[in-house]
């Protein structure tokens, strides 16, 4: 209870703050390139229940069939959108899901369902047994995941085999071991990261 209290006061805070900025980057998007303001994409939450996700619209267009993954330079991401991605602003909608209880600021990171039945099933019990984050250890050492999927011949292939399992231990090891302190820690560390 105490988390949820702190979440929903840092966000609503930082909505508060933040709003101009979220002002400029939705025109700036809208002026850019057609179609909505926000990414909307169903995730999968605490307990294992679906919800929709915030993040400012990075790409042009959205490709039924195509890649779930953005590998640098992935050209369906717009100018704007790079500006964005860049600085980690298109996350900040995600403050909304918080706000509403979907999302908390420090958790593991939501999946789409796809990647979720893929999890092994110990550790999915207990990674959706807490409501997922904005940022993590894993979001922190994976902050440049699309160059490095974009070594690979085959990014999907990647993403499953190699990255997926290492971000489900460390999904796993937060929960396990999660403090207070350490999500102060844990959200200092990520604005530092901002832009590097």
């Amino acid at each position: 209870m105490a988390k949820r209290i702190f979440d929903f006061l840092s966000a609503g805070l930082a909505l508060a703050i933040l709003w101009p900025l979220f002002v400029v980057a939705a025109a700036a998007i809208k002026l850019s390139s057609s179609g909505p303001v926000f990414f909307r994409q169903e995730r999968i939450g605490r307990s294992g229940h679906a919800f929709r996700i915030f993040k400012f619209r990075t790409m042009r267009e959205a490709i039924a069939g195509g890649p779930m993954i953005t590998v640098a330079d992935d050209p369906r991401v717009t100018h704007v959108g790079r500006w964005l991605r860049r600085f980690k602003l298109d996350e900040l909608p995600q403050l909304i899901n918080v706000m509403l209880g979907d999302m908390s600021l420090v958790g593991p990171r939501p999946e789409v369902a796809h990647y979720v039945a893929l999890w092994p099933a110990s550790e999915r019990e207990l990674i959706l047994s807490v409501r997922p984050g904005i940022t993590d250890p894993a979001s922190i050492k994976f902050r440049n995941e699309g160059e490095i999927l974009a070594r690979y011949a085959d990014p999907e292939a990647a993403y499953r085999e190699v990255i997926l399992p290492e971000k489900v231990a460390l999904y796993a090891d937060y929960v396990r071991t999660a403090s207070f302190a350490d999500d102060i820690s844990l959200i200092f560390k990520t604005l530092g990261l901002i832009g590097r």
